[in-house]
């Protein structure tokens, strides 16, 4: 069995890294394409954070046109697909794995279908507040099999017309990382915080901001906000710059020149040092799905601002904040640091899965190996 694995995001490789780590314990032969940002000097360049965790990049394929808006982004999609469709045709793997609901899984997706390719897909069915969501349910006709995190999102297939052979619920694997981490006692502050120059544990909070595609014309005015809202927070704030999605220039520039003793601002980390950088901050504010998905694991709060996460299926981790207020923003960091809330978190469950999904995933590649009948997809509806 010949598997290709694709990544063009920090968040989709932690989605792809652990299932590729089981693929090699059983010594099934795997490549790796990578593509968008990760290849990009201007958001950190984190394919070579891949490398250097020994990982053999076999194909890199640069799509990502400057200007981050809607325009270059759809001419960025049409450039990666007739590239991908190269590598495919060289390639000729017998399982595609994408993960999760970006515009560059998209058209690998429909390069895939085109070419009678068999997609397994992970993080399927889940839902989200814009377009990345639509991406994720078009992702979901055209995948042959479907990896869920979690009952409601294997449902919301179903709803989908997919047949039931298809979907598998099995977890969400970024969180196989965390449980082997915590086992092994990997996550170790001290360590990262000194190579990073960082703060002491659980005196900062870790920011992540993204653009939303449809509220494009309010990011400045977004961006602003958070960042002058958190200036009234004592404790350091530890920023992650934004995907390059369209608008994200707007966000990295007013950061960029916020950047001080209490702003620390970087490009990426690698896997391990965002794990720990996550569970020893106070908490994560934002619109990350991190703060949905691994937050929960460390029983962290997450405050989460405005729509781009506004329909996936969350813990009691969350604190929602409906709109970019500064007043509302205020109360979720005040509510997220008292006793009531803390005692709350002890009780905890992650509902994305047990840290045990990427062995199931890898089962269950091996065992659907009848490729007609993965091809041939029949409406249920």
């Amino acid at each position: 069995m010949k598997v290709m694995f694709l990544t063009g995001s920090r968040s989709d490789w932690g989605y792809i890294e652990p299932v590729l780590n089981e693929c090699k314990k059983r010594n099934i032969k795997s490549y790796l394409c990578t593509t968008n940002m990760l290849l990009l000097d201007t958001f950190g360049s984190a394919v070579q954070n891949i490398k250097q965790n020994g990982f053999k990049v076999d194909e890199e394929i640069y799509m990502s046109l400057d200007g981050y808006n809607t325009y270059t982004t759809t001419k960025s999609m049409g450039v990666f697909m007739i590239s991908f469709t190269d590598v495919i045709k060289k390639q000729k793997p017998d399982w595609v794995i994408l993960a999760g609901d970006r515009y560059e899984t998209l058209t690998a997706c429909i390069v895939c279908a085109y070419t009678n390719t068999p997609i397994a897909h992970i993080q399927a069915g889940e839902s989200s507040g814009n377009i990345d969501g639509v991406a994720r349910h078009a992702i979901g006709k055209f995948a042959h099999l479907h990896f869920a995190s979690n009952y409601d999102a294997s449902n919301r297939l179903v709803k989908l017309g997919e047949e039931k052979f298809r979907i598998k619920t099995v977890g969400a694997p970024q969180l196989d990382e965390i449980r082997t981490y915590i086992i092994n006692k990997k996550l170790n502050y001290p360590k990262i915080q000194n190579k990073h120059l960082l703060p002491d544990s659980k005196k900062y909070y870790l920011v992540i901001l993204h653009s939303v595609t449809e509220e494009i014309n309010k990011i400045k005015n977004q961006a602003e906000i958070l960042i002058n809202t958190l200036e009234n927070v004592e404790e350091k704030k530890l920023w992650i710059l934004p995907n390059n999605d369209p608008g994200s220039s707007f966000i990295r520039e007013m950061l960029l020149k916020k950047k001080n003793e209490k702003n620390l601002i970087f490009e990426n980390f690698d896997r391990l040092d965002f794990l720990t950088i996550m569970k020893n901050s106070i908490a994560i504010i934002g619109n990350s799905s991190s703060g949905i998905i691994e937050a929960p694991s460390f029983k962290l709060p997450a405050i989460n601002i405005g729509r781009r996460q506004n329909k996936r299926f969350r813990a009691k981790n969350v604190i929602d904040v409906k709109d970019f207020n500064k007043k509302e923003i205020l109360k979720a960091i005040k509510l997220a640091n008292s006793q009531n809330f803390k005692k709350k978190l002890s009780k905890v469950i992650n509902p994305y899965g047990d840290g045990r999904s990427s062995s199931r995933i890898v089962e269950e590649l091996i065992k659907m190996n009848k490729k007609e009948l993965l091809l041939t997809k029949t409406l249920t509806y």
